[in-house]
């Protein structure tokens, strides 16, 4: 567990540090990166269902979408099949932001990647997708 966490706090920071060489404003942390390209995925997605597919809680859920929404990234939208629920959606503003961190992103994954052969790159990536399957208790 030590080797994953420390190559993961090794992947933020080279990805953090990208961030900011691209000109991506302080809004766009990876969490945050993570929790906009959810949405962009979904199109819409009510509040309630990002706390399940992004694995948080509603609370975290709701400062995600204050502080994106400040930041003129989303914007909250109500539900016309459920008056409860308030869906989100990405701004235009949003898109382009988005593009911008996904090339952050790949570059500081190809050079912490880098000492890797493509086998051995294939092998990383099937030990992290059975890591991460769900899996039935």
């Amino acid at each position: 567990m030590e080797k994953l966490f420390s190559t993961s706090h090794r992947l933020h920071l080279q990805f953090e540090t990208l961030l900011a060489a691209y000109d991506l404003p302080d809004s766009i942390t990876g969490p945050r990166l993570r929790f906009l390209v959810t949405v962009e995925a979904a199109g819409q997605i009510r509040m309630g269902d990002m706390a399940v597919k992004c694995g948080i809680a509603p609370r975290t859920v709701t400062q995600f979408v204050d502080a994106l929404e400040q930041a003129d990234l989303l914007v909250r939208l109500p539900d016309p099949d459920d008056r409860r629920a308030t869906l989100l959606e990405l701004t235009e503003t949003a898109k382009p932001l988005i593009s911008k961190a996904r090339k952050a992103m790949q570059e500081s994954a190809e050079k912490v990647l880098a000492p890797l052969t493509p086998e051995k790159l294939t092998e990383l990536f099937e030990i992290l997708n059975r890591l991460t399957e769900p899996r039935q208790s």
